[in-house]
């Protein structure tokens, strides 16, 4: 039996960048004689195990062959016989197809160090066609490090082409692209998962609804840079700065759906975007199963981001009632998120970004006031029905709203 540390781990070591996880890999052993050792099984037909104190996972080095279409249409075997290069050999990258034995030595069949130097992400074999999901990984890989430099070999670009065109990506489960782009809005980079998925053709496929915008034009005096499609994953790459929240990321993402339904003969204006972007968001999130959260948020702020921008000239009335609307004096922290995805999308704009925008301190302040009232403020009599202090309330915090508000400017951004 010898064990080797694979994978993410070594790559990461070599980038001198923190490591995470560590994955192993057993050659020469069985099932067997791993659970004789205590290790547990994850999974059935996996043959990962967890190590009995350390509980990191350790898979017995297997090879798989190709059974039919999509994530689940492999056959795996993991005799003894199979060897570390065998194992390496049906990775999805060369930099995570490396792998360190006891005594820290790297062993590197497939060229991942070489590529590391050249900052390339490049698939170890002809094999990478027969796992969709390396289509989500590759574009994952590329928002992880993009801020290195690093770029995706043209043949692998290539062989992810083939793959879409061959229908692979249809098969494609909800679950494992929602999985994978969820750790792509983590990375530095998100808007780079986007821009790689849209370049091989799978953005098509699984976010039509976002593919639809890139070619629609904008009014150029609100969007210099013209191409919705072009604003919204510039709204995103914001959004990264301004907001570690993988949900903030999303909503400012999908803010813009609607524009996509624009009849071109509108175009560049898109009257009423916010409605039939909701819609969209609301098809997408459930089709794609994406998490409540994120599809509230993101609903929110297409439906209310033009509500925002207009903050320097809504009436009083207007402004509590989005407060409502939003749910805000319940949930100020996810309405913190909604101000934050509609300062990217307006930041997220050619020649906008050290533009002032006063909009969402109005709104920020605004709601710190109305949410400061309480009901022992009124001085209202100890048996005054429900729906008279309600009403109270209501008068009381339109009067400080309103007094708050009055100090605006006149002129906005």
């Amino acid at each position: 039996m010898h064990i080797y540390r694979v994978g993410g781990a070594v790559r990461d070591r070599l980038l001198q960048r923190p490591i995470g996880e560590i994955d192993w890999v057993v050659v020469g052993a069985t099932a067997d004689e791993l659970l004789a050792q205590g290790f547990k099984p994850v999974g059935k037909d996996f043959p990962v195990f967890l190590h009995p104190s350390s509980h990191e996972e350790y898979a017995l080095a297997r090879q798989e062959r190709k059974v039919a279409k999509g994530y689940h249409g492999f056959e795996l075997h993991h005799p003894p016989s199979v060897t570390l290069e065998e194992d390496l050999l049906r990775r999805d990258l060369t930099i995570n197809a490396m792998a360190e034995d006891d005594q820290g030595r790297l062993i590197d069949p497939y060229g991942g160090q070489r590529d590391l130097d050249r900052k390339l992400l490049r698939h170890v074999s002809e094999a990478f066609v027969e796992d969709p999901v390396r289509i989500l990984r590759v574009a994952r890989f590329l928002a992880r490090f993009k801020s290195l430099g690093f770029s995706i070999a043209p043949e692998t670009i290539a062989l992810m082409q083939q793959m879409v065109a061959a229908g692979e990506v249809d098969a494609l489960q909800a679950e494992r692209v929602v999985a994978e782009m969820q750790k792509a809005l983590r990375e530095p980079n998100p808007e780079a998962f986007f821009e790689c998925l849209r370049s091989v053709g799978a953005l098509h496929i699984l976010m039509p609804e976002l593919d639809r915008l890139f070619g629609v034009p904008q009014p150029p005096q609100w969007h210099p840079e013209i191409d919705t499609g072009v604003h919204v994953l510039m709204a995103l790459t914001v959004a990264s700065r301004l907001s570690p929240e993988p949900r903030v990321r999303f909503a400012a993402l999908m803010h813009d759906l609607g524009k996509g339904l624009t009849p071109p003969a509108q175009w560049p204006k898109h009257i009423g975007h916010e409605a039939s972007g909701a819609r969209l968001v609301r098809e997408l999130c459930d089709r794609l199963r994406m998490p409540n959260d994120y599809k509230d948020l993101a609903v929110m702020v297409t439906q209310w981001h033009t509500l925002c921008h207009q903050a320097m000239v809504l009436t009083p009335e207007r402004v509590l009632k989005l407060f409502d609307e939003a749910d805000a004096y319940r949930r100020a922290d996810r309405f913190e998120e909604f101000l934050l995805a509609c300062c990217a999308d307006f930041w997220g704009r050619l020649n906008f970004e050290q533009r002032p925008y006063p909009q969402a301190d109005v709104l920020r302040s605004a709601l710190v006031a109305a949410k400061a009232i309480k009901v022992a403020d009124l001085a209202l009599a100890p048996d005054t029905p429900g729906i008279q202090i309600a009403k109270a309330l209501a008068r009381l915090r339109l009067e400080r709203v309103s007094a708050l508000l009055a100090q605006r400017p006149r002129s906005s951004p």
